[in-house]
């Protein structure tokens, strides 16, 4: 126990060689040794464990080797090399800037760099997380920086170059890491572990670099752990899923499956167990989407390569994806983004992912009905245009028609995923929403006077509208006369004159129809004038006997 040593320290690259994943950062510091060419400060940014300080010690133990090999690589015998490798080179100084951030701390380090080599051609500096300094000591590093002494070569790594000034920023040859890929941190597993005398499943080893998230020292870590978990010395899939908590594929691939069957109670019976082996419903959600994406990646074999999981997993996918179309997968993938962006403020969380589950699972139905409906619609189409001559027309609506009439041959029951099929084959060849000839109304001005009044019951919520009917005066075969009294009835026909004609036209199978309006004023109203006692009294006399009698015998006539 004494003597173990984590893979991340044993394994450490000595080489630029043996850096993974970071071909562009070796090939670069390798021909700039070669030519001569080196700058006097680098830095080096990227992702944590992706071999920054790694490549900085291999650069350093490089540019003071005294014999290098042909492919610019250390001899690893020489005097330099070998207090290199016991970690007692003088001539390489390391800097942890996270704990020795003050400009005292830079002072003492700018001190050093007065005095040469007593060895070696170079001293170089590497200061790990660099981002840490304080702006007081980057001012107080910025002179030295820029004119070190020409023995000297500072290494600057960090993680958050945006929290570099541009100061420095400028004084240096900047190489960004990458992410390690997942395949190559899989084959560097595969070699360790083949080194280390373990047997270790390809899944296994491909589970746990998709854990690492690029970060190599991380992938290691996650390894050594693994290995400690398995008391025979063998890396199971099932095992490295069940310790790193991790949501198996197949419970994905379980679940598509009954998507297809439109099971829903096995759904909903595969999302209680993944409840209760204590995964969070929202990274269930993540991994529902990012499965229904790798299915659509394999649907053209030029996107296959974008899934990074195992061959074994890739062939699963493949033979998946040919079950599934692209608009259920599009559709899928839109229901389970739509649920996450909803997840965190929704208050009943569960049930919102068991209604985005049930909507997947009635997406078969709901494309089979669509396809059937639009199979129906085009047989009538094609019934419609095989009979040119017969002066049918097709009955309005032949959407609902046909709809309808599925429906009324299932008995008015649900219709089920394979009941489209069987109204197909029991369908006409004439379908019967072809509706028969239905023979049209003379045009007479009763049937004008009936038809203006459906349509203002129709189309007018004004009482005063609705009891107002002109007179129709047919003129010949397509042409009608409206008469109208007044401004206002002719306000009343513009306002529906749009909807009137067509309808006029359908009514009476006229297309040519014209209607034409006349305004036929009233006779004028002649103003009466103000009674006087005269006409009062003569009115009176005229109606009531006795009432004039009274008035000659008084003699009470008078203006």
């Amino acid at each position: 126990m004494d003597n173990f040593v984590v893979s991340a320290r044993k394994y450490r690259p000595s080489e630029f060689d043996s850096v993974v994943g970071q071909s562009h950062i070796t090939t670069t510091l390798k021909n700039a040794i070669k030519s001569g060419h080196l700058a006097q400060a680098f830095l080096f940014c990227g992702p944590r464990g992706v071999g920054k300080t790694t490549c900085a010690r291999i650069l350093a133990k490089t540019i003071n080797c005294e014999n290098l090999s042909p492919e610019v690589e250390p001899c690893n015998a020489c005097a330099s090399c070998t207090a290199f490798n016991a970690q007692g080179a003088l001539n390489i100084t390391e800097l942890d800037a996270a704990s020795n951030n003050s400009v005292e701390d830079i002072r003492n380090l700018i001190e050093q760099v007065r005095y040469p080599p007593q060895h070696g051609k170079r001293k170089v500096y590497i200061i790990d997380e660099v981002h840490m300094l304080s702006n007081q000591a980057f001012n107080a590093f910025l002179k030295t920086l820029e004119e070190p002494p020409a023995y000297a070569i500072f290494i600057l790594a960090t993680t958050e170059k945006h929290k570099i000034i541009p100061t420095i920023l400028s004084r240096c040859q900047i190489f960004d890491f990458n992410r390690i890929q997942v395949k190559d941190i899989a084959v560097q597993l595969q070699y360790i572990a083949s080194r280390e005398g373990i047997e270790a499943e390809p899944d296994a080893l491909h589970l746990i670099a998709q854990k690492a998230d690029g970060a190599l020292r991380d992938a290691l870590s996650i390894f050594d752990l693994m290995v400690t978990f398995a008391p025979d010395r063998i890396l199971r899939y099932k095992s490295v899923v069940q310790n790193l908590h991790v949501l198996d594929h197949d419970y994905y691939f379980r679940l598509t499956d009954s998507f297809l069957a439109e099971d829903r109670s096995a759904v909903m019976l595969l999302f209680d167990d993944v409840l209760r082996l204590g995964f969070d419903a929202q990274n269930f959600l993540i991994g529902l989407s990012d499965h229904f994406r790798n299915l659509l990646m394999c649907k053209e074999s030029a996107t296959v390569h974008l899934l990074e999981v195992s061959d074994g997993v890739r062939a699963s996918y493949i033979q998946q994806c040919k079950m599934l179309s692209a608009s259920f997968l599009l559709s899928a993938m839109s229901l389970t983004n739509d649920c996450e962006q909803q997840y965190k403020s929704s208050k009943h969380q569960r049930f919102l992912v068991e209604i985005c589950l049930l909507k997947i699972t009635h997406l078969p139905s709901a494309f089979q009905v669509r396809n059937s409906i639009e199979e129906l619609k085009k047989k009538v189409e094609l019934s419609t245009h095989s009979t040119p001559s017969t002066p049918a027309q097709k009955a309005p609506n032949s959407s609902a028609n046909t709809e309808g009439a599925a429906l009324k041959s299932t008995g008015g029951k649900l219709l089920k995923p394979g009941d489209y099929s069987e109204i197909l084959k029991s369908l006409p060849d004439k379908p019967s929403t072809i509706a028969e000839p239905i023979e049209a109304p003379p045009l007479s001005p009763e049937n004008l006077c009936r038809l203006w009044e459906e349509f203002m019951k129709e189309n007018n919520t004004s009482p005063g509208a609705m009891n107002f009917v002109p007179p129709f005066n047919v003129e010949s075969p397509q042409s009608v006369i409206i008469e109208l009294k007044s401004l206002g009835e002719e306000n009343v026909y513009n306002q529906h004159k749009n909807k009137l004609l067509p309808a006029f036209r359908n009514k009476f199978r006229l297309p040519k129809l014209e209607l034409r309006i006349e305004i036929k004023a009233q006779a004028p109203i002649q103003t009466a004038r103000p009674y006087t006692q005269t006409d009062k009294i003569n009115f009176l006399s005229d109606k009531y006997p006795d009432f004039k009698a009274f008035i000659d015998r008084f003699d009470l006539k008078g203006e």
